[in-house]
């Protein structure tokens, strides 16, 4: 069953994948065996089908108990620290980017994640923004050295930098291109280009659906007075994050462009439940009494 939800996922049928790696951790179950080592490696290939679909609160999930059944495994670290990074959640994304490091310093992705957390920090909560950080966890010398066994030696594990043939791979270079291309999309957004804007985020979208890709993308059709399509992105944004507030926001300000008055009311009124003191949010509510 993995080896079958490999090809699928080689294939590009990620759906299919993450079935056959569900039957493979029930058939696991039900002949009662604890084989965690195998059941970590099925969870994170599980993990990076949902990652490939956008599902990346059921991505963190399944990285979490891959890594509560082997601590300090690289493929679910690097694989949560992306999906929190596509819901925004930088500073979580940031200590698991830092965790991989400390199993094995030489890996690239890593390298890279903690660049772009530490530039999305800093512009969140300014130069203190290390304060905020949850602790990183101590790698203790153990899980540093356990990767380093050759791979043929009794009782030694795969090392997590090399994929097995056809395995999932979320450090795969569409991601990173992905990710390229919705950074220029920003840099685009900051110099009043969002005609450009949209075409770098929808070619970032092809190869990751990623939450503030689509959110980001909605702020330009918003500007462009594309409201239609703003909603449609903001509810795609929705799909993956239900309580994102930029998507709740932004799809509640293209409504109301739409005359959709008691829409974009009840997002308002959602975003308020999560950020009750959220000014700009206050602000259309009261504007959308008046309408």
């Amino acid at each position: 069953l993995r080896r079958a939800g490999n090809e699928e996922f080689r294939r590009g049928q990620y759906g299919p994948a993450a079935e056959l790696y569900t039957r493979a951790l029930e058939s696991l179950e039900a002949a009662g065996e604890a084989a965690a080592e195998e059941r970590s490696v099925l969870l994170a290939n599980r993990a990076a089908c949902y990652l490939k679909d956008g599902a990346c609160s059921l991505c963190v999930a399944d990285c979490s108990s891959a890594l509560d059944l082997v601590p300090f495994g690289v493929k679910p670290l690097l694989r949560r620290a992306a999906a929190y990074e596509a819901l925004e959640r930088y500073q979580l994304a940031y200590v698991d980017y830092k965790t991989v490091l400390q199993v094995d310093c030489t890996i690239q992705a890593a390298h890279d994640g903690v660049n772009r957390m530490t530039k999305a920090l800093l512009e969140k909560d300014g130069v203190n923004w290390r304060q905020k950080l949850p602790p990183i966890p101590a790698v203790p010398v153990s899980a540093q050295t356990r990767w380093s066994v050759p791979s043929g030696a009794p009782g030694a594990n795969t090392p997590p930098v090399t994929a097995l043939r056809g395995e999932p791979d979320q450090t795969a270079a569409g991601t990173e291109r992905a990710r390229t291309l919705k950074e220029e999309g920003n840099e685009l957004v900051k110099r009043g280009n969002h005609k450009k804007a949209v075409e770098k985020y929808s070619e970032s979208l092809k190869l990751s659906q990623e939450c503030a890709t689509y959110t980001n993308r909605a702020l330009c059709y918003l500007t462009l007075k594309q409201y239609k399509e703003a909603v449609q992105d903001c509810t795609e944004a929705l799909k993956l994050d239900p309580k994102n507030v930029k998507a709740l926001y932004r799809r509640a300000q293209a409504l109301k462009e739409l005359k959709d008055y008691k829409s974009s009311t009840a997002d308002i009124k959602n975003l308020l439940k999560t950020e009750p003191k959220n000014t700009a949010a206050l602000r259309l509510l009261q504007e959308l009494n008046r309408a």
